[in-house]
């Protein structure tokens, strides 16, 4: 029968040997932030590529209508970068399934109404939330404006839809994924080494003189890294909302996830480190297991 005073006796001593280990806490605690502040300076600036815009042009006069005059002029600009989408495609949903967050729908009747001087809509899909919806606007409007000048009266106009999906940047990505990776990663390499540094120096033996079983034993490193991860989440996601603005959508399902994940790899650390020999082949075994799971 398992012990909780013997299983909070065990958390208390291996965490004060923990704490005072300032390698384990910086791979558990700070590199994880380090990765996000890093990556995150990388990816989050700006640059001088051109902006990408899917297009999906249903002008029936085709490759030598008005419609693809109209998407040469857009790439004319250099500001951005038109991406062709086909006709079989359901345009919005293109869109929401690429996360992307501005597109163009040039409109079937494109080069008849141009040529007939009627009035034709160009739809602009956009996200206000993305920064570069505005320049794709202005953009778009200019070469409207270009080509209404050609004609007797005012022809193109852009009408505007909002994609209703969250523009998504690499934060929103790299925070989750790291969380995941440092549940993976510190309790996976820290039983690895404790299992094969315990063996080696033949303090399972010594713990087999006590009073604490092995379910104990076990029970207390994954209470101890369920803390670890619960912490290291809180304090990834604080890093990456408040430095980077990282769209965080918080679900119950974490703390489970937060539980089931230490559960999984002590479990598995431990037994690498178990069926190692050595200490030196328990690091290299414990690599060829968590490096493709990565």
């Amino acid at each position: 029968m398992a012990s909780p005073r013997r299983i909070i006796s065990d958390l208390k001593i291996f965490g004060h040997g923990y704490l005072r280990n300032k390698i384990g806490l910086f791979f558990s605690l700070i590199f994880p932030i380090i990765l996000i502040l890093l990556f995150g300076s990388i990816f989050s600036g700006g640059n001088n590529e051109p902006i990408q815009v899917y297009v999906q042009n249903q002008d029936s006069a085709g490759p030598n209508g008005v419609g693809a005059q109209f998407v040469t002029a857009l790439n004319d600009t250099e500001t951005i970068r038109t991406v062709l989408v086909d006709n079989s495609e359901d345009f919005s949903q293109y869109l929401l399934s690429h996360s992307a967050s501005e597109g163009i729908l040039i409109p079937q009747n494109f080069t008849q109404a141009y040529q007939s001087n009627s009035t034709v809509n160009v739809t602009l899909y956009s996200n206000p939330a993305d920064t570069s919806s505005g320049i794709v606007y202005a953009i778009v409007n200019g070469v409207a404006n270009r080509f209404n000048l050609r004609g007797a009266q005012p022809i193109i106009d852009i009408s505007s839809l909002t994609i209703k999906s969250q523009s998504l940047k690499y934060i929103d990505f790299l925070v989750p994924g790291l969380v995941g990776f440092t549940v993976l990663t510190s309790p996976m390499f820290s039983l690895v080494n404790i299992s094969s540094e315990y063996k080696k120096a033949k303090l399972f033996k010594q713990l087999s003189l006590t009073p604490l079983t092995k379910t104990e034993w076990l029970t207390s490193k994954i209470i101890w890294y369920t803390f670890l991860s619960i912490l290291s989440f809180i304090l990834m996601t604080a890093v990456g909302v408040t430095v980077f603005g990282a769209q965080v959508s918080l679900s119950i399902l974490i703390l489970p996830f937060l539980v089931v994940g230490p559960l999984f790899f002590v479990s598995l650390g431990m037994l690498v480190g178990m069926f190692s020999r050595s200490v030196e082949s328990a690091a290299v075994v414990g690599n060829l297991v968590t490096f493709p799971m990565m």
